[in-house]
């Protein structure tokens, strides 16, 4: 989107991710991700942490409920999205801003961990990445999923066409 700020934040989960839903039903995970820098300190001989950036996160919809079945407190994460301003009234009356990110991709860092990815059942929803479509909360037209994709069910038997030695010539296709 022109004029929005992207960034990708690397950082850790304070708490599990928090599953609501709205008075329409939709669900929403919210969540904090710290980010803490470490420098090396050539005096000290010693790797010191930085100031610590606490930002909180959101998503939306079928991708919510993914979150929330699986990341868990202190899960090393890489984080993409728009970074949201909202202002509001704190119990005082004291006007408040927040930054917040809207989250577009999120995953598990492979830096110190392994990760095991297993297909979600789709069960509708908006498959043109990103979190909106026309905003109207209608359910999108679900694809059809063909039978001989390999991904579409767990232990299919379709040929693998990279495990077939020689089946592509070494020339480049353009």
């Amino acid at each position: 989107m022109a004029g929005e700020t992207v960034i990708t934040v690397v950082g850790n989960l304070t708490a599990d991710p928090e599953l609501r839903y709205t008075q329409n039903g939709l669900p929403v995970a919210n969540f904090t991700i710290a980010s803490t820098p470490r420098n090396f300190d050539r005096q000290a001989n010693e790797w010191k942490d930085g100031e610590a950036l606490f930002l909180r996160a959101s998503v939306w919809r079928e991708f919510a409920e993914h979150v929330a079945g699986s990341l868990t407190k202190g899960s090393r994460v890489i984080a993409t999205g728009r970074l949201k301003q909202r202002s509001y009234q704190d119990r005082e009356g004291n006007n408040r801003t927040a930054i917040e990110l809207e989250v577009d991709e999120i995953g598990p860092s492979l830096r110190y961990a392994t990760a095991q990815v297993t297909r979600a059942a789709s069960g509708g929803g908006n498959f043109g990445g990103g979190q909106g479509g026309a905003g109207s909360g209608a359910p999108q037209a679900r694809p059809q999923v063909q039978q001989d994709e390999p991904w579409a069910t767990p232990g299919s038997s379709a040929p693998d066409a990279w495990s077939a030695p020689g089946a592509y010539g070494d020339d480049t296709p353009f």
